[in-house]
This record gives structure tokens, C-alpha cells and sequence, in this order.
């Protein structure tokens, strides 16, 4: 039963990512293989070749090449006879004891759940809307490829030909002419190029004339800023014990001191208070009672409804933390497959073979281990073209030296089962040496394998974000947790910024770690018992 609900599951979502590929939808995780098509380059090729495929020019045929891999294994599972999908007594011994361990199996479990949260994608984080209705219509810009002119929703000058704020949007609803419904996702902040305004905090001018902090029984003090109507600071006003400098309270209020001021006339003209004519009328450009705390970037948490506040470059932190999960997810699903396909490629050949192409082999080993990453990514980098760097160059440089210590203990691995006697049954039977090696020696080494994931996993992740914190890493357009790390380090003053980056790389860390240890005890033979 599960066999088959996950196979028609992958159909499913075979026939939905074809059909949102040519359609213009942005489904969440479906439409990824193609999003990532359009980033890369080399992923991609001229729309000419294959004229019936092309959107926007292009065959995407890495995206395809994805939904045709989803759908024959579905249809291979659901075509398979449930009784060869049974799991082999030995690893099903080792998923029993790995369940029992419940460190390791809770940090699983926690991890499943990180990766459904990253695959919602647009539903959680995004600052595009998930639906507007307008004039009985309903429009869903976060799941469309195209972008929705503003004057789809009756806006009108340049913001008509552009694509709207759907926040400010949201925060029309009611009034005339607005939208009558827009739905907005939990984190309303993109995790790259989307900076916020400063967020403010209105202060209660209460009945005794002194400035409060909404539920405080205390006076304010600071400074207090009144704003234009667009929300910008126009006049910042140092106030003590709620009252604004220069202000006596039971005294004549003749005395004023302005902190500093700016408006504008219409004509775009700033001015700024000259002396000229009487402080009150000066003050009456902005209303007194709007007077509020603004706090600038990097703002802290539950400020302007962000959870966890805005970095130095006013972006929400929450939303930069879900982009660099799904970077080192996307990261991780690129740079596994490169590294198991070479290590175990060489490893077996290496210990199987033996030999002039053991030596060779070791000999490349040796001359890429003494190669300093560090230097080979900083000469890279300011060597290539901007186009040329991105999640590709990195990964690419990560492969290249990641490969080595899995194939030293496959090679091992290898010889030693090489040796075992039912491997020299299979030759008697004339088992040709690729059967011998992924029929017979690759599923008895299958513990090296499953061990060593977690522990790729946490050495890719670990390596993006080392290199983000130095500057080599990925370009300004992906979400990393390096730069936000490097940012809350350069502004200890703000200590929400490197422990929010901080807490999310040690519980990642942590919890591939806890997993990994999982997994080598439930494959460690010595844990065997005789009643297993």
C-alpha cells in the first residue's frame, strides 16, 4: 500500500511539474528542477533544438530530463511486485535498532520535518502574495511565472506598469478601490534583495501629556520621531521622562528644541528648519500624536513584525534563515550525488583491480590533497567573470576535494570483501566483474555508504557557510548563513543577528551529527546480538 501511494505520488508530481512548466505556474518543489534550469547556464540550451519543449526561448533539460526520472521511477515502483520491494533481513535489523536509538531517530524525524518546511517554499516565505481578489476576480502572483502589472489592481502611474507591493497592498484592503482580499505568506520578505522599511513603534500620548511605550507603565525616553505621511522620518525629538526636550511639564511650553528635521514641499525639495518663522508652525507640518520609535537596521526581533528583526541591509533574518536552508538542501542534492558516484566509482575499481591503477589513483589522491582549498576558491574568484561564479563554481570546488576520504574506505572496504568466499562463487558461476562489484560487493559495503551521509551532509553545509563568511562563497543572489554570521560579527551591538545565523548552523549541524552517530551504531556488528 505505501509502495503504491508513493509511486503514484511521484506521477503526481511528474505530471504537475510538466504541466507548470508549460502553463507558467510556480508550484512549490515541483517547478525547483526548472527554476534551477534557468539559473544555471549549462543547464539549459537554445529553444531552437527542440522548438515543441522551448518556454521563453529556452529548453530547460535539466528540469525535463528531472520529471522523467520522477515518473519512470513511479511507474517502476508501482509496476514492481510488492514482494521484491521487501527490506533485506539484515537492513531491516539495522533500521530496528537505529529506531531505538532516540537521539539519532528524533534529530531524523526533526530533519523530515525541516525539509517539508523548505519544500512549501513560496507558501511560507516570499513577498509576493499567494492570492488577491479584486473586483471578483482571483489572481495568485506567488505561484505564476509572469509577473501581474499593478494596474491589475487599480493602481495607476508607474506603479501601474511595474509589479506591486503586495504588503503595502495588503495593508489597503477596506479602503476604496483596494483589493478586497490579499493573502500574504506567514514571512512576507523575500531572503535576497528585499530590504524592509525601517519599522516603527507608535508611542501613546496619554492623558497626563507624556510619551509611552504601548503596555508600559514607564515614561519613554529616547528619541521619538514624527513621520511623513509615506511613513519616512520627518522630525526626531529627544524625549526625557516622556516629555520632548525643552518641554517642562506645568510650565509654559513657549521653548522647543527640534532634534533635526526634513520635509518636502511636492516639488521634491527638501528644506530643512532655518529659523525662520515660529517652531510651532514648523511642527505642524507632521501630527504630534504620530510620534514614534524607529528602529533602524539591523531592527531587533518583534519589531514591525519581523520575528527575529532585520540585518544591517534591512532584510528579515527569518526569511534569509528558510533561503539558506533551502541553499544547502539544493546544495546537498547537487554535491552527494558528484561525490558517492566518484568515491565509489574509483574505491571499488581501486581495491577490485589492484594494481598500476591502485597506485595511479592514490598518486592523483595524494597531489589533490596537497592543493589548498582556500587559495584554489580565492584565485577562482577573482580570476573568473561574475557570470561565471555561482552555486555551479562552488560545488564544483567542494566535488574536487570531497571525494578522497570516501574512496580510501570503499577501496578498503572492497578488498577485503573481494576476498570473501561467495565472491569467488560468483566467478565459478561466470559472473562478469561488473555484476560481481554492484550485484555482490556493493551491498555488502552499503554500511560505509549510509554511515558517511550524514556526515557529507554536515561537511557540505559546514563549507558554504565558511565560505560566505569570507567573501568567496556564493554571489549576493542566493541566501546564505555565512554573510548573515559575518554581518551580526561586524555589529555585536545588535546580538540577534550572528545568534539567530549562529543557533541555525549549530542545530543543523547537530542534528546531522546525532543521525549520523545513529546510523554508525545501528550498522556496527559489535551491537549485534544472538537474538537479533
Amino acid at each position: 500500500m505505501l509502495k503504491n501511494t508513493v509511486a503514484l505520488l511521484l506521477i503526481l508530481c511528474a505530471v504537475a511539474g510538466v504541466a507548470g512548466e508549460l502553463n507558467g505556474w510556480l508550484l512549490p518543489t515541483i517547478s525547483w528542477p526548472f527554476t534551477v534550469s534557468r539559473e544555471m547556464s549549462f543547464l539549459h540550451i537554445s529553444g531552437h533544438y527542440v522548438p515543441d519543449l522551448e518556454v521563453d526561448g529556452s529548453f530547460h533539460w535539466f528540469g525535463w530530463l528531472s520529471m522523467l526520472v520522477l515518473f519512470f521511477v513511479g511507474l517502476y515502483l508501482l509496476l514492481r511486485p510488492s514482494a521484491s520491494m521487501r527490506m533485506a533481513p539484515e537492513m531491516a535489523k539495522r533500521w530496528r535498532r537505529f529506531r531505538s536509538m532516540k537521539r539519532g531517530w528524533w534529530s531524523f524525524l526533526l530533519l523530515l520535518f525541516l525539509l517539508l518546511l523548505a519544500g512549501l517554499d513560496q507558501c511560507i516565505v516570499g513577498k509576493r502574495a499567494l492570492a488577491v481578489k479584486y473586483e471578483g476576480h482571483w489572481y495568485f502572483p506567488a505561484f505564476t511565472r509572469a509577473i501581474i502589472p499593478g494596474d491589475t489592481f487599480g493602481l495607476v502611474g508607474d506603479e501601474a506598469l511595474a509589479e506591486p507591493d503586495y504588503r503595502e497592498l495588503a495593508s489597503s484592503v477596506g479602503l476604496p478601490d483596494a483589493p478586497e482580499v490579499v493573502v500574504m505568506p506567514p514571512i512576507p520578505y523575500n531572503p535576497v534583495s528585499d530590504a524592509a522599511p525601517f519599522p516603527t513603534e507608535p508611542l501613546e500620548l496619554r492623558s497626563d501629556g507624556l510619551y509611552y511605550r504601548q503596555g508600559s507603565h514607564k515614561p519613554f525616553n529616547g528619541i521619538a520621531c514624527r513621520l511623513y505621511e509615506d511613513g519616512m522620518p520627518h522630525m526626531r525629538t529627544r524625549c526625557r521622562r516622556g516629555l520632548p526636550d525643552g518641554y517642562v511639564q506645568g510650565w509654559s511650553r513657549d521653548r522647543r528644541e527640534v532634534y533635526a528635521a526634513r520635509y518636502s514641499d511636492g516639488a521634491m525639495t527638501e528644506h530643512h528648519y532655518n529659523g525662520l518663522g515660529t517652531v510651532e508652525d514648523f511642527e505642524k507640518l507632521t501630527d504630534p500624536k504620530r510620534a514614534c520609535v524607529v528602529h533602524y537596521h539591523p531592527a531587533p526581533p518583534l519589531s514591525g513584525g519581523h520575528l527575529l528583526g532585520t540585518d544591517s541591509r534591512g532584510a528579515d533574518i527569518a526569511a534569509v534563515l528558510y533561503g539558506g536552508l533551502q541553499v544547502c538542501i539544493a546544495a546537498s542534492l547537487f554535491y552527494l550525488p558528484i561525490i558517492y558516484g566518484i568515491g565509489l566509482t574509483l574505491g571499488m575499481l581501486m581495491g577490485y583491480f589492484g594494481g598500476k591503477w591502485d597506485l595511479l589513483v592514490q598518486r592523483l589522491i595524494e597531489i589533490l590533497s596537497q592543493l589548498p582549498f582556500l587559495f584554489v576558491v580565492m584565485i577562482l574568484a577573482d580570476s573568473l567573470p561574475l557570470e561565471m561564479r555561482g552555486m555551479f563554481l562552488i560545488l564544483s570546488l567542494l566535488a574536487l576535494f570531497g571525494w578522497m576520504r570516501m574512496t580510501y574506505l570503499v577501496r578498503t572496504a572492497t578488498m577485503k570483501e573481494k576476498e570473501r568466499e561467495y565472491v569467488a562463487a560468483a566467478r565459478v558461476m561466470g559472473a562478469g566483474t561488473g555484476r560481481i562489484l554492484l550485484r555482490h560487493i556493493l551491498p555488502n559495503i552499503m554500511a560505509i555508504v549510509v554511515t558517511l551521509l550524514p556526515f557529507s551532509v554536515a561537511a557540505v553545509v559546514f563549507s558554504l557557510t565558511s565560505l560566505d563568511y569570507l567573501g568567496f562563497g556564493l554571489p549576493e543572489s542566493y541566501a546564505s548563513w555565512g554573510r548573515l554570521l559575518n554581518d551580526g560579527l561586524a555589529r555585536l551591538s545588535s546580538p540577534w543577528v550572528v545568534s539567530s545565523a549562529f543557533l541555525a548552523l549549530v542545530i543543523t549541524l547537530l542534528l546531522v551529527t546525532f543521525v549520523g552517530e545513529g546510523i554508525r551504531e545501528a550498522c556496527d556488528p559489535r551491537r549485534r546480538t544472538y537474538y537479533e
